[in-house]
């Protein structure tokens, strides 16, 4: 097996972090690898938002704590009552991924976009983790105040974000793949 398919099948999403901060060299060879993911005719549709700032990751967090909080769903407000609450788990880095809505398949694109930022991150022995929460912050004017804030462009949705970071625990196993999920014809 090729070193390339190693690593697609070894990465896995990582939920314990240590508290220091990747480089600067580590996070932009994550964000090259980002940027050159394939999109819809090369629209290049997305925009990355990387926060490594601690009080803006705690603003975050508390926003989300509301929103998980008033959400009236049952998952969401048991795991924002949680004491250590975190949605991406007091990683030190947060990459959000958001798109232009006026392009033709921008939640693709940026779908894309994330998947290579996780393996490039698995390569350089950085965990990651695929975070979709924070699409919820355009569901409350706190959020899209937030979202000015942290300068994601007019005209742009989340399509997605990932946790950053050195892997504080062990890697987790892979499940086993689910059957059934392959058609081929020839």
């Amino acid at each position: 097996m090729s070193e390339t398919l190693k690593s697609i099948v070894q990465r896995r999403s990582i939920r314990t972090y240590k508290p220091e901060q990747i480089t600067d060299d580590e996070l932009q060879t994550i964000l090259e690898a980002g940027q050159f993911a394939p999109s819809a005719r090369n629209e290049q549709s997305w925009h990355f938002t990387v926060v490594q700032k601690q009080e803006l990751l705690s603003k975050i967090n508390n926003v989300l704590q509301t929103v998980f909080l008033n959400s009236g769903n049952p998952g969401l407000v048991e795991r924002a009552k949680a004491e250590n609450f975190s949605p991406f788990y007091h990683a030190p880095t947060l990459i959000i991924v958001s798109g232009d809505e006026k392009a033709i398949a921008p939640q693709a694109d940026g779908s894309l976009a994330l998947g290579n930022l996780f393996l490039a991150a698995h390569v350089l022995g950085i965990g990651s983790c695929w975070i979709h929460s924070l699409r919820l912050l355009f569901d409350t004017e706190e959020g899209r105040a937030l979202n000015k804030e942290l300068g994601i462009p007019a005209g742009y949705t989340i399509i997605g974000s990932g946790a950053f970071g050195y892997n504080a625990g062990e890697a987790p196993a892979a499940p086993p793949r689910r059957e059934g999920t392959v058609t081929i014809i020839k």
